[in-house]
């Protein structure tokens, strides 16, 4: 009997490329599956294609397109509320309170230990 679970899901959403790229090797390295967007507009389409897979976005707040990070969380609250979330800004410090409820906000630079840490705790326990 094969007693391994399917890996949880990750949405990294980040303009900066160096930044997405840090934070997408991190989660790998933590066992975690990671999608990658550049904005909310390329996570909403990954979303409404694989939602059903996916447990945490991790976004920035600020980024080009048709919404910010915050946006996109109240966003996915709406549409796909089994879905956990965490944001991180290195402009906007008091954030928290415009998040979904039960949103995690983390300022920017972050530890990448922090990440891994929020995405486990967020994650249902039965892919990690």
């Amino acid at each position: 009997m094969d007693n391994r679970t399917d890996p949880c899901v990750v949405i990294v959403v980040e303009y900066e490329a160096l930044i997405r790229m840090s934070a997408v090797y991190a989660l790998e390295d933590a066992d975690f599956a990671v999608l990658e967007a550049a904005t909310a507009d390329e996570a909403i389409e990954i979303l409404e294609h694989e939602a059903h897979s996916i447990h945490v976005v991790f976004t920035d707040v600020r980024m080009p397109g048709t919404m910010d990070g915050v946006a996109l969380a109240h966003h996915v609250r709406r549409h796909w509320p089994h879905i956990g979330l965490i944001a991180a800004s290195g402009h906007a410090r008091n954030l928290a309170f415009r998040l979904p409820h039960g949103s995690r906000f983390v300022s920017k630079p972050y530890d990448l230990d922090e990440i891994i840490d929020h995405v486990r705790d967020l994650a249902p326990n039965d892919c990690h």
